[in-house]
C-alpha cells in the first residue's frame, strides 16, 4: 500500500514538474516580432536587426519580412493580410500617403502611449509632417525623403529660381550645345507625376486639395499655368519628349550621362551622383523646385515611417523595436551606408555626418520646405485622377483647359461619393 501510495505522490509530482518546466519555457520564450518593409529597407536595416536581436536575446526576437520591390505592392500585401483576419505582422514601414487610409479603416495602433514630447521636439518639423490623423499619432519617421533639384555646379554659377529661368537658361545652354536637354523630371504616368506636380503648383501659388473642407484647386490659375508649364517644357525642348515615361532611375541615367543641365530626383540620386561612373561626378548641387517670384519653393514630402498594426499580440515589444530602429544611432548608420536623410534633428548638425556629405545642409533646407500631399483616405484615387489627366495633356490627347477641368470634376465626384457612404 506505501509502495503504491510512493509511486502515485512520485507521479504526481513528475507531471507537476513537466507542467511547470513547460509553463517556465514559455514564459521564457522571447516574444516574437514581426515587421514587414519594403525590400530597400529590408536590406539596409539588416546589421541594425541583427544589434537589436543580440542586445534583446531572450526576451524580443524581431523578424523583418522583406516585402516587394514596389512602393504599392507593398502596401498592396499589407491590406490584404488585413482583409483576410488576423495578419502576421505587428507593425509596418509605411509610406506618408498610406496613413490616413490605414488609420481610417481602424488598422493601426496609436503610437502616443511610447512617444512624448520630448521624442517629438526631437524630430526636424517638416518630418513630423504626415505622421497624425484625427489628433492621434500613428506614424513615427524612420527616413525623410523629399524632392530636390539638382543643377550642374559646371554649366551655371547658380541654379534657376523662377520657372521663366529654368527654361531660358536651359535653351541658352542647348543653343551653345553644352547638352541635349535642359531639364528631366518624372512624367511618366505614376506617383511620380504627381510628386512633380504638387512641386510646381505650389510653385505658382496653387494648392491641390485642401482636405478639411474638400476644396479641390485643380481648374484654379495657378494649377492651369503649373500644367501649361510642364507642357512647355516638353513642346518647347527643354526636355526630351521621352520624359512622358520617365520614372526616377530614367531621370537618374539622363542626368548622370552628362547630357542634361538639371533634373528634379528624390535625395538617394545623390549617392549615385557621386559613383566613378558619374560624368557629372564632382559637378552637382542640389536646391528646391523653381517657384514665381511671389511663391514659395516646396519639396514635396516622401517619407517612411513605423506604424503599430491592431492585430499586434505584442505592440510593446513593437514599439521597442521601432525605438530601436528610429534612434539617432541607428539613422546615423543608414545615411553614412545607404544615404537615407534623417529625421533626428540634430542630425543635421552632426560633425562626422558633415564632413562626409556635403549635402546635409540643402536637405534641411529642404527638409523646411517640404509640402505634404494630400491627406485623405481616397489619396491613390485622387492621384490616379490627376496622373491620368496630366498624361492626357503631354500626350496632346487633351488641353490643359479640359484635362484639368475634368481633373477636377472627377476629384470632386470621388470625395463626394465617400461623403454620401458615410
Amino acid at each position: 500500500m506505501k509502495r503504491r501510495t510512493f509511486w502515485k505522490i512520485a507521479l504526481l509530482f513528475s507531471l507537476t514538474s513537466v507542467a511547470l518546466f513547460a509553463s517556465w519555457a514559455l514564459s521564457t520564450r522571447p516574444v516574437q516580432i514581426n515587421i514587414l518593409m519594403p525590400a530597400p529597407f529590408a536590406e539596409s536595416t539588416t546589421d541594425l536587426v541583427q544589434k537589436f536581436n543580440k542586445d534583446h536575446h531572450g526576451s524580443i526576437q524581431l523578424q523583418v519580412t522583406r516585402g516587394p520591390l514596389e512602393t504599392e505592392a507593398v502596401s498592396d500585401l499589407a491590406i490584404s493580410s488585413l482583409l483576410l483576419g488576423k495578419s502576421p505582422f505587428d507593425a509596418l514601414l509605411i509610406d506618408v500617403t498610406w496613413l490616413p487610409k490605414y488609420a481610417a479603416a481602424g488598422w493601426l495602433i496609436p503610437l502616443d502611449p511610447w512617444i512624448d514630447q520630448q521624442q517629438i521636439d526631437s524630430i526636424a518639423p517638416g518630418a513630423m509632417l504626415g505622421n497624425n490623423f484625427d489628433g492621434k499619432l500613428y506614424r513615427w519617421p524612420l527616413v525623410a525623403d523629399m524632392g530636390l533639384l539638382y543643377w550642374r555646379t559646371d554649366l551655371m554659377s547658380e541654379p534657376p529660381r523662377t520657372p521663366e529661368e529654368l527654361i531660358k537658361v536651359s535653351l541658352k545652354l542647348q543653343k551653345e550645345g553644352r547638352i541635349a536637354f535642359g531639364y528631366v523630371w518624372q512624367g511618366r504616368q505614376y506617383e511620380g507625376l504627381s510628386c512633380v506636380f504638387l512641386e510646381v503648383l505650389d510653385g505658382f501659388g496653387g494648392q491641390w486639395l485642401e482636405p478639411e473642407t474638400d476644396n479641390v484647386g485643380l481648374d484654379s490659375s495657378a494649377s492651369l499655368q503649373a500644367a501649361s508649364w510642364l507642357r512647355e517644357l516638353i513642346s518647347s525642348g527643354v526636355s526630351p519628349e521621352a520624359v512622358i515615361n520617365y520614372a526616377e532611375n530614367e531621370t537618374l541615367q539622363a542626368f548622370k550621362s552628362g547630357d542634361v543641365a538639371l533634373m528634379r530626383n528624390w535625395p538617394y540620386a545623390w549617392g549615385e551622383l557621386q559613383k566613378p561612373n558619374s560624368d557629372v561626378r564632382g559637378n552637382v548641387g542640389v536646391t528646391t523646385m523653381v517657384a514665381t517670384a511671389a511663391n514659395r519653393s516646396t519639396s514635396t514630402l516622401g517619407s517612411w515611417g513605423f506604424s503599430i498594426l491592431k492585430g499586434s499580440s505584442n505592440p510593446q515589444a513593437a514599439a521597442e523595436a521601432i525605438a530601436f530602429l528610429t534612434s539617432t544611432s541607428a539613422q546615423k548608420r543608414l545615411f553614412l551606408n545607404d544615404s537615407y536623410t534623417p529625421t533626428k534633428a540634430e542630425l543635421f548638425k552632426d560633425p562626422e555626418l558633415l564632413s562626409k556629405s556635403q549635402i546635409l545642409p540643402e536637405l534641411a533646407n529642404a527638409l523646411q520646405s517640404t509640402d505634404q500631399r494630400p491627406a485623405t483616405p481616397l489619396y491613390a484615387q485622387i492621384s490616379d485622377v490627376l496622373q491620368r489627366n496630366l498624361s492626357s495633356i503631354f500626350t496632346g490627347q487633351s488641353t490643359v483647359s479640359d484635362a484639368m477641368s475634368n481633373a477636377q470634376a472627377n476629384t470632386k465626384k470621388i470625395l463626394m461619393a465617400a461623403r454620401e457612404t458615410k
